[in-house]
């Protein structure tokens, strides 16, 4: 019994300094039962949970100053507008730009994505060029991608992913030539975990001159996202990712090549003015923002920025790692597990399959025990399918708020399937 207490004593310690019970009070989400069982939530590749600051913040904009943005007089569209240029003034000193002008506001990572392809990519492929992505891409990097090499004839190449889950860099380098014109790849793997070497292919790809995009939709919750250190050309990532709401992201650019391209999407707010003859765009970032925008959507990202802040990276860090490390442990011993992707740079996502039981099996068993994980492809369904040769995997992915409690629970639950079901 007193071996028992001390253990869950150190279970509840942390690395990092703070106390993540207490934390989990501010997930009102975490409190609830699933199929009579408390929810353990380890989808948090998918999208992690909301703080009550994140929540409440988004309920004060449509208590007190729901107005429209940057277009009108009154005291209420003033005060929201001044809400939502704070959140973008928030994000860029998140990622560390030098301007607001290269802070866009998009739906999120698939719509920074899709803005490059189509405002940027478009203006400077021709037939034969080539676009490098790696084989680990989220269907948001790889499809714009592809279908804009189609439109132009182009050629789409993958960085090879060899069996540990890491980008096979001297097969990198060899594919850099002059036809290359971009470069777009993933910063975190969301199948996976891999963190790349992003800084490494970014200045191998500007000794040749070649513009580079980040998808940092599974970085920014996990990493200090520095646009300055790594020299990116363009990134983009999620709020829903990073404890903030759904429906809205960033795409960061450097001005240079903001100036120069072309409108994504066109109407209201995007123009300077028009007539029946012509129209002249908006300034900076606000050509690239047409329509209503979603207004609480940012200003709840805003207090997600803040909410990460306070808690500070290396908090979360030292959390992750500890729990990706015990997970690892823990899952091994139930045996019969295999590990898919273990790259020595990891992110907290563990995927993994059990021996003889189909994923979405497994994820069902697992959902009436109230242990939420993912099952499938992830959107990566070249990466699982063609590179690993499987039909899926079983992903759990851990934020700041999960415990050793749940991962034990995640243990347990793996070992009723394998007895039900092997």
């Amino acid at each position: 019994m007193q071996s028992d207490v001390i253990e869950n004593i150190a279970k509840r310690k942390s690395q990092t300094g703070f106390d993540v019970y207490k934390l989990r009070d501010e997930f009102p989400i975490l409190n609830q039962k699933v199929h009579g069982n408390p929810v353990v939530y380890l989808d948090n590749a998918a999208t992690n949970q909301k703080p009550l600051s994140v929540i409440n913040s988004i309920s004060d904009y449509y208590k007190t100053i729901n107005s429209n943005v940057h277009r009108g007089v009154h005291s209420l569209s003033e005060k929201a507008t001044e809400a939502y240029e704070a959140a973008r003034e928030k994000v860029r000193e998140f990622v560390n730009a030098d301007s607001i002008k290269e802070i866009i506001f998009t739906s999120g990572t698939t719509e920074g994505v899709n803005l490059v392809a189509y405002s940027f990519g478009e203006s400077i492929l021709n037939e034969g060029d080539e676009v490098i992505v790696s084989q680990m891409e989220h269907h948001s990097n790889l499809v714009p991608w592809q279908i804009l090499c189609e439109k132009k004839n182009a050629v789409l190449k993958y960085i090879p992913v060899n069996d540990a889950g890491e980008l096979i860099m001297n097969e990198f380098e060899k594919m850099i030539n002059d036809k290359v014109k971009m470069i777009s790849v993933v910063y975190v793997s969301n199948s996976l975990g891999t963190i790349n070497p992003v800084k490494e292919i970014i200045e191998i790809a500007h000794k040749h001159n070649i513009p580079v995009m980040l998808d940092a939709a599974q970085a920014a919750p996990h990493l200090k996202i520095d646009v300055k250190y790594s020299d990116c050309d363009f990134l983009a990532f999620s709020g829903h990712k990073v404890f903030g709401p759904t429906g809205i992201g960033i795409l960061y650019a450097k001005e240079k090549f903001l100036e120069k391209m072309l409108p994504y999407k066109s109407g209201g707010e995007m123009i300077k003015s028009v007539t029946y003859n012509e129209t002249v765009f908006n300034d900076l970032p606000y050509k690239f923002e047409a329509g209503t925008p979603n207004i609480e959507g940012a200003i709840g990202l805003g207090a997600a920025i803040d909410f990460i802040k306070r808690i500070g990276y290396e908090n979360i860090s030292a959390q992750e790692n500890e729990l990706l490390d015990y997970a690892n442990e823990k899952l091994g011993e139930a045996g019969g597990i295999r590990f898919i992707g273990t790259a020595k740079n990891k992110a907290s996502v563990v995927s993994f399959l059990i021996e003889g039981v189909h994923p979405y099996d497994a994820g069902t068993i697992l959902d009436q025990m109230g242990i939420a994980v993912r099952t499938g492809f992830h959107c990566t369904q070249p990466l699982i399918e063609q590179r690993y040769k499987l039909t899926g995997t079983i992903r759990a992915s851990f934020s700041i708020y999960n415990t050793k409690e749940e991962i034990d629970r995640l243990a347990e639950g793996i070992l009723k399937v394998k007895k039900m079901l092997v």
